[in-house]
């Protein structure tokens, strides 16, 4: 397995998702936007918006390559160095309020061909917890895990727990998923088993949030559940700008910033204080966006 085949087979990826993607909204189609990266390498930004079941959409394919940043160099303690990045990046903001918010991405990481990893992760964050949803999610999420590793699932889980985390609120963004990186770096494990696994988690990713999507677009929503879908979505927003690694990464790279921040959600509120109501759905909602729960 090679650098070609692995960026081939996530612009196929690419392709699926959203072929799969319009398919689910059955209005609205992506538009593409083909881009150059200056120092090496582009993609192709595909954004989908206000449609009759997702108001934004984005899947991302990028690949780029060449001097490592300051950043890398640091890390891994290079004065120089090359690096080759692909991956797909896909984050979908449905308009009912009771559908759910989902975030995947899978990657590819090279320096200098001697050094290599996949990376990549799932979460789902709903701005209405069920857990019927929830427990789907994980259960499907480590099913696929299981059929590699069984250490997988309980480590990526705890591992996505920590990271869709906001410290400075105490709450996670959503209920969770998976997330994993640097897999393979250390040479233990081969390049073919771990591409797989990395496309199998692609793969699962419309069939998974379909089904999800499916069961609670319809359900009907006034104002006061757009208001509190508004105030999640801000909670989204302060994750991506102040914590996420792959935005940090992409402008610190110098990547294109429409594509970096097309995972931001269309329409995002702050509120000064907002206290839910005693027993209220909001209220069980913040029950839940807790670090350590088992729904699997």
């Amino acid at each position: 397995m090679n650098k070609t085949l692995i960026t081939a087979s996530f612009q196929s990826l690419q392709d699926t998702i959203c072929r799969e993607t319009e398919a689910e909204d059955g209005e609205a189609a992506f538009r593409e936007d083909l881009w150059l990266r200056p120092e090496g390498g582009g993609g192709r930004t595909r954004v989908l918006e206000n449609g009759r079941t997702l108001s934004k959409a984005g899947v991302n394919f990028s690949e780029v390559h060449g001097e490592l940043p300051e950043s890398l160099r640091q890390q891994f303690q290079r004065e120089e160095g090359l690096f080759f990045a692909t991956g797909v990046s896909v984050v979908m903001h449905p308009v009912n309020p009771f559908a759910p918010t989902i975030h995947m991405n899978v990657r590819y990481f090279e320096v200098d061909d001697n050094l290599w990893w996949f990376g990549g992760g799932i979460d789902l964050s709903p701005a209405y917890v069920f857990e019927e949803d929830a427990r789907y999610f994980h259960q499907e999420l480590k099913r696929v895990c299981d059929s590699h590793h069984p250490d997988y699932y309980p480590k990526f889980k705890s591992w996505a727990d920590d990271y869709f985390f906001l410290p400075f609120r105490n709450e996670t963004r959503g209920i969770g998923g998976i997330f994993f990186d640097y897999l393979g770096s250390k040479g233990t494990e081969e390049k073919d088993t771990l591409f797989r696994f990395a496309m199998e988690l692609g793969e699962l990713f419309s069939p998974l949030y379909r089904s999800i999507l499916q069961k609670r677009k319809h359900t009907g929503f006034g104002e006061e559940h757009l208001a509190w879908q508004r105030l999640r979505r801000g909670r989204y927003a302060e994750f991506n700008l102040a914590i996420d690694r792959g935005t940090k990464f992409g402008l610190e790279t110098g990547g294109r910033t429409e594509s970096i921040l097309m995972s931001l959600p269309p329409l995002a509120s702050w509120a000064y204080m907002v206290e839910p109501s005693p027993g209220s759905p909001e209220e069980k909602t913040l029950g839940r966006l807790k670090k350590g729960i088992s729904w699997a």
